[in-house]
C-alpha cells in the first residue's frame, strides 16, 4: 500500500505557520507599554515575566502572537520564550473566563472541606479542571498553597483571597460572578477582571478607587511565629498529651484557657467534621487505640 504525499506531510507534522501579528495600533500600544516595563531592568530579558502578563491582559490568555512579540520586543527566541510561559502556571495557554476561581486542594484546605468543594463545582458548573463555562464568566482549577492555611479552606478569584469557604459559599460566589453581581473578596483589592489582574501584575498602577488603600492580613495563627521572633508571648496554655504523660505547667500554676477572639481562623475551633464536607471528619474523632 502506498502513502500520497499529503498524507506523508499530515503523518510527519507540517511545519507551523508564524503567528499573526498585532493590529498596527495594538502593537503601537503595547510597544509603548513595553519600553516602560523593560526600562525598570538592567538587563532587559529579566522583563519576561511582566511582559507576558501585558499580552495576557490584552487577550486573555498568552497566545504565540503575544508570545513573538515578547521575543522581538527582547530579542529572545520564541523557544525561549514559550520555555518561561509553559512554566509558569499563571499564564493561561487558551482562552479562559472573565473570573479564575482556584480551590486550594493542598493538605489543609483540602481535609476542611477543598476537596469537597472542587468536586461540588465541577459538577455545579458542568466543566472539569482547567475548563470555562459556557458564558466565558468562570474558568474553575484547583490551586496549590496560596499561605493562608488559617483561613482554610481558602477559594481565590482572580488571586484576590475568599476565606472560610463552604461548598454552599463557593457555589453562591460562583453564581454571584456569573451573573454580574458586585463580589467583595474578604481581604486585599476590589475584584476586577483578569484581564485587568493582568495588567496589574505586569506592573502598572491600579487607579481604582480605593483599590491601593485596601488591605489584608494574615490571621492569628499565621503570625504567631512572627510575634515570638519579636519577642512577643502569648499566654501560657496547657495542651495535656493523649498519652497521659508528663507536661509542663504554667509558672503561675493557672491554666490558661485561649480567648474566643484569638481564634478567628476555620481550623482553630476544633470541630468534628469540616462544615464544607460533614461526611468527612476534618481529623480524628476518637482518641487513638478507640
Amino acid at each position: 500500500m502506498t502513502t500520497s504525499s499529503s498524507e506523508r506531510a499530515v503523518s510527519l507534522g507540517m511545519p507551523e505557520l508564524p503567528a499573526p501579528a498585532y493590529p498596527d495600533d495594538v502593537r503601537a500600544r503595547l510597544e509603548r507599554d513595553a519600553r516602560e516595563v523593560v526600562a525598570r531592568y538592567p538587563d532587559s530579558r529579566s522583563a519576561l515575566l511582566p511582559l507576558l502578563h501585558l499580552v495576557q491582559s490584552e487577550e486573555g490568555h498568552v497566545t504565540r502572537t503575544g508570545m513573538q512579540f515578547c521575543a522581538d520586543v527582547l530579542g529572545l527566541t520564541t523557544a525561549e520564550v514559550t520555555a518561561v510561559a509553559t512554566f509558569y502556571t499563571m499564564y493561561r495557554r487558551r482562552p479562559s473566563g472573565d473570573y479564575q476561581v482556584g480551590i486550594c486542594t493542598n493538605t489543609l484546605c483540602a481535609v476542611m472541606g477543598g476537596d469537597a468543594i472542587f468536586e461540588e463545582l465541577q459538577e455545579y458548573l458542568g466543566v472539569g479542571n482547567g475548563e470555562t463555562t459556557d458564558d466565558g464568566k468562570v474558568t474553575l482549577e484547583h490551586i496549590e498553597c496560596n499561605a493562608a492555611c488559617d483561613f482554610a479552606p481558602v477559594v481565590m478569584v482572580n488571586w484576590e483571597f475568599f476565606d472560610n469557604q463552604t461548598v454552599e459559599s463557593a457555589k453562591r460566589l460562583v453564581d454571584d460572578l456569573r451573573e454580574g453581581r458586585t463580589v467583595s473578596p474578604t481581604r486585599g483589592a476590589p475584584l476586577c477582571t483578569f484581564k485587568e489582574t493582568a495588567r496589574i501584575l505586569a506592573g502598572f498602577p491600579d487607579e481604582r478607587d480605593g483599590a491601593v488603600e485596601a488591605s489584608g492580613s494574615a490571621g492569628p495563627a499565621s503570625l504567631v511565629g512572627l510575634r515570638l521572633a519579636r519577642g512577643e508571648t502569648a499566654p501560657a496554655r496547657v495542651v495535656h498529651p493523649r498519652d497521659g504523660g508528663p507536661h509542663d505547667e504554667p509558672r503561675d500554676g493557672a491554666v490558661h484557657e485561649p480567648s474566643p477572639s484569638a481564634h478567628l481562623s476555620s481550623h482553630d475551633a476544633p470541630q468534628e467534621t469540616s462544615a464544607s464536607d460533614p461526611a468527612h471528619p476534618a481529623g480524628p474523632t476518637a482518641e487513638e487505640g478507640e
